[in-house]
């Protein structure tokens, strides 16, 4: 304890003033140290949710299996992953074996079988062609294409089987759901909307099959893909 000096014993209103203001600087100080409940980091945004031992999730973004990638259980589904194709995308030409056909330039492009496969994401144009004696119809279709793509689809959902005009004439078109391939960097699937276009002239039937995530609205770059199509021969 402090004694007093014969100033203070005089005027003691000095000494009540002096131990006020120390107090009131303690009381900011404290309410500056739990402000911020003792991190130096700002906190969550509302868009973002945050499990223990997990990193930050945007809300929204949520998946609907486990297990991706392993042998305990299927891979992935992603939710929303992009699928529009911008509307200035350019295009090149592809020739095949008696027609041409173009497709979205810059584009990854591989093999899958005697099939071309142009892809970008979980976008992706296949081109195939084959001997077919006869002319596609929706009764073959039916009969025989859908039977074929359920049993080498994963998540299959039947959709229409219908004729369509393009520029080249007439086209069977089959459409249906499905699981993309499993992408080798984030080990998720996505579930696409395919549309499969068969034409056929001469013998030989060509199959341009055009898949993006379910919701994608590609309308545009398809008709412009499909009505692209010609033969050469």
């Amino acid at each position: 304890m402090r004694l007093l000096s014969r100033r203070e014993w005089r005027n003691p209103w000095t000494v009540l003033a002096a131990s006020s203001a120390a107090a009131a600087s303690v009381v900011v100080l404290s309410a500056c140290g739990s402000s911020n409940g003792g991190t130096s980091g700002p906190p969550l945004s509302p868009s973002t949710t945050t499990t223990a031992g997990s990193a930050s999730t945007p809300a929204g973004n949520s998946v609907s299996a486990s297990g991706a990638g392993t042998s305990s259980g299927p891979a992935v589904v992603e939710t929303n992953p992009p699928g529009d194709i911008p509307d200035n995308q350019a295009f090149v030409l592809y020739r095949g074996s008696g027609f041409t056909v173009t497709v979205p330039e810059g584009w990854a492009r591989s093999s899958s079988g005697s099939a071309a496969v142009f892809s970008d994401k979980y976008n992706n144009i296949t081109v195939s062609s084959a001997p077919s004696p006869q002319a596609p119809t929706i009764a073959t279709a039916r009969a025989i294409d859908v039977p074929r793509i359920e049993a080498s689809s994963q998540g299959f959902t039947s959709g229409a089987i219908s004729t369509v005009q393009r520029k080249a004439g007439t086209t069977v078109l089959i459409t249906y759901h499905a699981y993309s391939a499993v992408n080798p960097v984030t080990g998720k699937v996505a579930s696409e909307a395919v549309e499969r276009y068969t034409f056929w002239r001469a013998g030989t039937a060509v199959t341009l099959t055009l898949a993006a995530p379910v919701g994608s609205d590609n309308v545009d770059p398809w008709r412009k893909v499909t009505d692209s199509f010609a033969w050469t021969k």
